[in-house]
């Protein structure tokens, strides 16, 4: 199979473009807005799901229909409590750890739509105050807290800005490209987003179009358990999961190559779709590696959790320090995008 050239510098500007617009669990309408607008002009149809996932439709045979799924939610955070200081403590959106926001940028968004910066400290930030009890402060939710950039020293002055329990809090993701390298937060799973939208691309561009149906749901709960729950039209016969792959320490993913993972922390994914995947990758010269995930789960679990009857595999680009500041090189996003083209144009 020759396929067709792969528009990898459109593609990283969606990515760019859909990591600066915020989206954590539960506040995703930009993010799906963004993507529902960057394919307006290309032959899918979109519908909503009635929790705010992002449905794309490819018409075609309908013999062996395929799905594939992205989440576009991410890790974020919500005002939990004000403080008699006038600053705020908050309650993680997602799984990570709280050492890897200390000193981060933030946005918290008030009822009105009004936009308040902060930053993201411990409790007991400076040394020169507090000495080696900053040092040695445990980082929890009791120990981190927001400072707000706004002229407030109590509760009443915070309030009066806006700021209530309920907000949500935007991390910053600061986007960076460098020598091929894609550095920002929220590649998990904004990089499987995009490497969707790329194949859908290279496909149109080409003339080509899905050997059979294809329905992608861009999901907006996977941080929490249950993305893609629902949503998946029922007659699918095969679900290829697009996240990330995670690499570093003793993994066997890198950050050059497509990942296909194998078992997570959940369990095995389907053997007979990971190899027919496996085969795709080396007939048509595409790098990938197989691996297992120790500490992971994933949108299709969701949808096997909620009853569905089909074949679910899990693949993606392969991401450096995930749910902390992350990284790909574009090699991954572009052999991620290959495979999933190979995969859609196959029998």
């Amino acid at each position: 199979m020759t396929l067709p050239p792969i528009p990898l510098d459109e593609t990283i500007n969606f990515l760019v473009g859909l990591l600066n617009t915020p989206s954590p669990t539960g506040d995703t309408a930009q993010a799906t807005r963004y993507v529902q607008t960057a394919v307006a002009d290309l032959p899918v149809t979109t519908t909503y799901t009635r929790k705010g996932g992002l449905m794309l439709m490819w018409p075609g045979d309908a013999g062996n229909p395929r799905a594939l799924t992205a989440h576009v939610d991410t890790l974020g955070m919500m005002v939990r409590q004000i403080k008699g200081n006038g600053r705020l403590m908050l309650s993680q959106i997602g799984g990570y750890d709280w050492h890897s926001v200390e000193t981060e940028g933030c946005t918290v968004v008030t009822h009105t739509g009004a936009l308040v910066r902060g930053s993201i400290l411990p409790t007991k930030a400076s040394v020169h105050i507090y000495g080696n009890e900053a040092r040695e402060l445990k980082r929890e939710a009791e120990t981190v807290e927001v400072r707000l950039d706004a002229r407030t020293g109590s509760k009443a002055e915070t309030l009066a800005l806006g700021i209530d329990v309920g907000d949500f809090v935007y991390i910053d993701p600061r986007v960076e490209l460098t020598n091929g390298f894609i550095r920002s937060r929220h590649l998990d799973d904004k990089a499987g987003v995009a490497a969707i939208y790329g194949a859908i691309l290279a496909l149109h561009r080409a003339g080509l179009a899905p050997r059979y149906r294809l329905d992608a749901l861009i999901s907006n709960y996977e941080e929490v358990g249950h993305g893609a729950a629902n949503g998946i039209p029922a007659d699918v016969t095969e679900l290829v999961t697009v996240d990330m792959a995670a690499a570093g320490g003793e993994q066997n993913s890198d950050e050059f190559t497509v990942g296909i993972c194998a078992k997570d922390s959940n369990g095995p994914y389907h053997l007979g779709l990971r190899r027919r995947l496996e085969h795709i990758a080396a007939d048509n010269a595409i790098p990938y590696r197989t691996d297992t995930y120790p500490y992971y789960g994933s949108d299709g679990e969701s949808a096997w959790r909620a009853g569905a009857d089909l074949a679910v595999a899990l693949i993606g680009p392969g991401v450096d320090a995930s749910h902390s500041y992350e990284r790909m090189h574009s090699d991954s996003l572009e052999a991620t995008i290959r495979l999933l083209v190979a995969y859609l144009l196959s029998d």
